[in-house]
């Protein structure tokens, strides 16, 4: 009777583990299908560009300094505003440099009356010598006498170039048509020969835009250089410091002479017209190079992409399940990616629900998301 007992107790215990078991099995497989919203990928036109962080240059730029010595006298400009080539600038006092230059004047004129008399001398001698009527030694002294004398014309008029030179220093003129910008001394300044800072003077149009390219584009961006660009090409845009585009297209006009070994890049500038002054040297910008591979690409929503330790997949639909598939990405065209590889053009791609999804997983499909391609 005891045995029987523990029997039947056994036999419960098993019905019920066996029983719970079965249930539990159930219940897994019963797992609901995961809600999602897909959309097709597919080949659409992609007008995109890679960006690049650049700054404003000005084609031709001077640092004013005085080359003579001496107090600011004169200051004929306002500060900020357009100059001109051979426009009066600044003033140094010019009156030492005036008077030296018209003692020398002096001492030219004098040199040279010297050497005429000198010179007659020579030549009534060369005649006597030449009818052996004159002693060698008032002969050669008479050439030595012409040859001192025009060495003389000769260190005079070395000084006079000299001190011509200084007293055109005294008066400063812009070297080109540009802005000039604020002076750093004011009248009374003393003026130290190549050290003084005056002033600094920037072209305006065109304007130079500098950016870095990787060594791995180089091929690229000589291609484009050499290439024919028109009035209205689009190759080249500018964006503002406040995300406005610049209203006119640059080109290539310098590609730097050797990559930086340090980082692997090599500088390239851009020239754009500056007719209206909207930009300044020293101004930061972007540079939008039209993407080589601007045309037939596939585009899906960013959002569908699913990164995992530096690589890229996407959830497509097989029949009720998904299947993860690795891609390579592109450029982002607004909203959407281009896809590169790993995608042919006509799959269904999951779009939202992705976190919820792994291989293999059965979903069910809530909406069909249209795409809008804004180039």
């Amino acid at each position: 009777m005891y045995k029987r007992f523990h029997i039947i107790i056994y036999f419960a215990l098993t019905s019920g583990l066996l029983s719970c078991s079965g249930n539990a099995a159930n219940k897994k497989t019963e797992v609901p299908a995961i809600p999602v919203t897909v959309t097709k990928a597919s080949l659409t036109d992609a007008v995109f560009y890679n960006l690049y962080p650049a700054n404003i240059v000005a084609l031709k730029e001077v640092e004013l300094r005085g080359q003579v010595s001496g107090y600011i006298t004169g200051i004929y400009f306002t500060e900020g505003k357009e100059v001109h080539t051979g426009e009066k600038l600044y003033e140094i006092d010019r009156r030492k440099y005036q008077a030296a230059y018209e003692a020398v004047q002096s001492n030219v004129k004098i040199a040279e009356s010297n050497l005429e008399k000198v010179q007659r001398d020579a030549d009534r001698y060369t005649d006597l010598e030449s009818r052996d009527a004159v002693a060698k030694q008032v002969f050669d002294n008479a050439m030595t006498d012409l040859k001192n004398a025009k060495q003389q014309v000769d260190v005079a008029k070395s000084e006079l170039i000299q001190a011509k030179t200084d007293y055109d220093y005294s008066l400063i003129y812009a070297p080109f048509d540009g802005t000039i910008g604020f002076s750093s001394v004011k009248l009374g300044a003393l003026v130290t020969p190549g050290q003084t800072l005056l002033n600094t003077v920037s072209s305006d149009d065109p304007m130079g835009v500098d950016f870095e390219i990787s060594e791995t584009e180089f091929n690229r961006f000589q291609h484009l250089e050499n290439a024919v660009i028109s009035k209205n090409d689009t190759t080249f845009k500018i964006t503002l410091s406040d995300n406005s585009i610049y209203p006119y297209m640059g080109k290539i006009s310098v590609i730097d002479r050797a990559v930086d070994p340090q980082t692997g890049t090599i500088r390239v500038r851009i020239t754009v017209p500056n007719h209206e002054k909207m930009l300044k040297p020293g101004m930061s910008c972007k540079v939008l190079v039209l993407n080589a591979n601007a045309g037939q690409q596939i585009l899906i929503p960013f959002k569908a992409v699913l990164e995992q330790l530096g690589e890229y997949f996407v959830f497509i639909v097989n029949d009720k399940n998904v299947k993860q598939v690795k891609i390579s990405l592109g450029p982002m065209v607004k909203s959407d990616i281009i896809v590169l590889k790993g995608l042919k053009g006509d799959e269904t791609v999951v779009v939202d629900g992705i976190q919820k999804l792994h291989e293999g997983s059965e979903i069910a499909i809530t909406a069909l998301q249209n795409q809008q391609h804004n180039n």
